[in-house]
């Protein structure tokens, strides 16, 4: 169901069997940081204490009713997180104001930003989008308050040219970012609160900001709080130079010798992530955040038995988070290889921690859901009255890992050589954790299917296989971001990211009546979009991407453009020239215009404005939709198509303006001076 859309002012009651919440912030410029925050206000709408301002150099509030719990990427770009337990929020707070903040640059940059309002089971309760920023560097999106007893979400919108200090002081924190430490300043200036405020409403909002990854030290001094953030350290890895021969090969710490499958799969993999979460905090801080979970001590305990009626229950591992006096807790179910998800053993689990009073259950596999927050499973919605249910897949579990490692945030060589070993073995086809497996068991049927003409888009069979190949193409994404180190999303079309039912309908229509999947993804500083076609009537997978031709010079100029850059691009790909004369376009193979561009210009009416790059890839002869065939034809096209063809390509750049020879001589001088 498409949750309700506010707008500026506008606000909504939540219903009375919502106890905790998560603000999400979403926006599609990845490569803008947006850093959350929230302020819990009293009713003068000003902090009781500098401690009631959770952001990312304070985690949590010191009741812990308010915590923040980091940032992710999404196939839209990238979002943060901070989460509310609403029962737990002191009587004396009024409002939770929600806010953002960049450390450079400014909102009118970001285009459009999303504020929803989540419940435990990822489901949306509300959602505000603003685009109309300037200048800001730091927004109010929304508050979440009490009124009469009832807790309700308003929208906000609200801009502050000043950052987070200027704002965090609007609301009476006490600011200090003098204080000497190996620290980056975000670039704030002392606030002057009206001149700061871009917009005026009725009454303000909070915002949700995106969070710092990287583990941070209380950054409270004597005289206030400090808004500037570390900068993460990169160490290097251990390296081994002893080695006498290329065949000598390390002791491995995580070993895959004797690995079975099932449930002895599950076992190691289960006992690898939880060592490894413990002996690397930063890791398991970027885990536990996308759990809900605090920023604290973390420690893990696996196949913990409980009693549930006369039955045992035994979840795969229990998990602890403390932060001063509270206690965080989850209980986790791991699968591995092609294990699904049980409704009935994950029912099981809320019905335990619902009764110890734990905070939230995780599954995680190699299901990764069409979009995010939804889950792989459908449980009773009346057992996450109390309990959250949240889902991981092995690609983020990898994801955060790989993020880690390449941008910093470990700063002990020991610990990044731990990560490694433990990225190295779910690297290993016996973990079982590493690749999107299985396209389901529909597969087989609905590809002879295609084949033979007799698909149909309601058939129930399509759109199990259609809702799989969304989550292929966020897997694709993830498998990107993780190795390029930016943050890659799949592109949906707005109507369909909040409405899983319309979105398979539209993907099994297509397939249905062409035999097509395609997904498109989008990458930072490239030329132009990543589109992945499978073509089952064919069995060809076709990767293509567009880009604008420069806008100057002859149509043989801007071909030389073009060619300059694909010189290590196969001589298979196609290139399509479309000319500024309407209906004037033509298509020719790499390797021919090297020889021969004016195969591609000669005779054409107008100059080129577009290129489209297109190569065509075969696809696995195996019927089966596992690894080994369809999924492997997809991932190994798209890997190839990015590395030869869309790498280098850069988009056109005209040449600065030139200055008059007079200007070069330079200044004239009066020699009577």
């Amino acid at each position: 169901m498409t949750s309700p859309i506010l707008s500026k002012g506008q606000n909504l009651a939540l219903s009375d069997d919502v106890e905790r919440v998560d603000i999400v912030i979403g926006w599609a410029e990845a490569e803008v940081a947006v850093d959350a925050s929230a302020l819990l206000l009293g009713e003068d709408r000003k902090v009781l204490s500098d401690s009631d301002f959770v952001f990312y150099n304070q985690p949590e509030s010191t009741d812990g009713s308010v915590r923040f719990l980091g940032t992710s990427a999404t196939e839209e770009g990238a979002q943060t997180r901070i989460t509310i337990d609403l029962a737990a929020v002191p009587a004396e707070v009024h409002v939770v104001a929600l806010a953002g903040s960049v450390g450079t640059g400014t909102f009118g940059q970001l285009g459009k930003v999303a504020f929803c309002v989540v419940d435990g089971a990822g489901q949306s309760l509300a959602e505000y989008v603003t685009a109309d920023a300037t200048t800001e560097s730091a927004v109010l999106f929304g508050e979440v308050y009490r009124r009469a007893g009832v807790w309700k979400v308003r929208a906000v919108g609200q801009g502050w040219d000043s950052g987070l200090a200027g704002l965090a002081t609007d609301f009476g924190v006490t600011i200090d970012d003098d204080a000497e430490g190996d620290a980056v300043p975000e670039q704030v200036s002392e606030p002057e609160s009206a001149a700061m405020q871009k917009s005026s409403v009725v009454e303000a909002a909070p915002e949700v900001a995106a969070p710092d990854p990287s583990p941070t030290r209380p950054a409270r001094s004597a005289r206030g709080v400090r808004t500037t953030k570390q900068v993460a350290r990169k160490t290097k890895p251990i390296e081994f130079k002893l080695a006498e021969s290329d065949t000598w090969q390390p002791a491995r710490l995580f070993s895959v010798i004797g690995v079975g499958a099932g449930e002895e799969q599950e076992r190691r993999a289960t006992s690898a992530l939880i060592a490894t979460m413990q002996a690397v905090r930063p890791f398991a801080r970027a885990l536990c955040a996308r759990m809900g979970a605090p920023a604290g001590a973390f420690e893990g305990y696996i196949e913990v038995q409980y009693e549930r009626g006369d039955a045992v229950v035994i979840p795969d591992a229990v998990l602890k988070v403390v932060r001063g006096s509270r206690v965080w807790t989850g209980l986790l179910e791991v699968k591995t290889g092609n294990g699904k998800l049980k409704r009935d053993q994950l029912e099981s689990y809320l019905d335990v921690a619902r009764k110890k009073k734990y905070d939230v259950v995780v599954s995680l596999s190699n299901d990764i859901p069409a979009g995010p927050g939804e889950l792989p499973v459908e449980v009773d919605r009346r057992k996450l009255a109390k309990v959250a249910l949240r889902h991981l897949s092995w690609a983020e579990v990898a994801h955060e890992a790989r993020m880690l490692l390449s941008h910093g945030g470990i700063e002990d060589d020991l610990q990044v050589w731990l990560l490694g070993e433990f990225l190295r073995y779910l690297d290993h086809p016996r973990s079982g954790a590493t690749e999107f497996v299985d396209m389901g068991r529909h597969w087989v049927a609905v590809r002879d299917a295609v084949g033979a003409g007799t698909l149909r888009a309601g058939d129930q069979k399509a759109l199990a296989v259609a809702e799989t190949w969304v989550s292929l193409s966020r897997h694709l994404a993830l498998r990107l971001t993780a190795e390029l180190g930016a943050t890659v999303k799949h592109v949906l079309p707005r109507r369909f990211r909040s409405d899983p039912a319309a979105r398979k309908a539209a993907v099994a229509e297509r397939l249905a009546a062409e035999g097509i999947f395609e997904a498109v993804l989008q990458i930072p500083d490239t030329a132009g979009d990543l589109l992945v076609a499978a073509d089952l009537r064919t069995n060809r997978v076709r990767c293509r991407t567009t880009l604008d031709a420069p806008d100057e010079g002859t149509s043989a100029r801007r071909l030389s453009w073009l060619l300059k850059q694909l010189q290590g691009a196969p001589g298979s790909v196609q290139v399509e020239a479309v000319f500024s004369e309407p209906g004037n376009e033509a298509c020719e193979l790499l390797e021919t215009l090297r020889t021969n561009p004016k195969a591609l210009t000669a005779d054409r009416a107008g100059a080129i404005v577009s290129f489209t790059l297109e190569q065509v890839f075969a696809m696995g002869n195996r019927r089966s939709g596992t690894a080994a065939s369809f999924i492997t034809s997809v991932t190994s096209a798209t890997d190839a198509f990015y590395g030869t063809v869309v790498q280098p390509l850069r988009g056109w750049v005209p040449a600065a303006p030139k200055q008059s020879e007079s200007a070069q001589a330079g200044p004239i001088t009066d020699p009577d001076g």
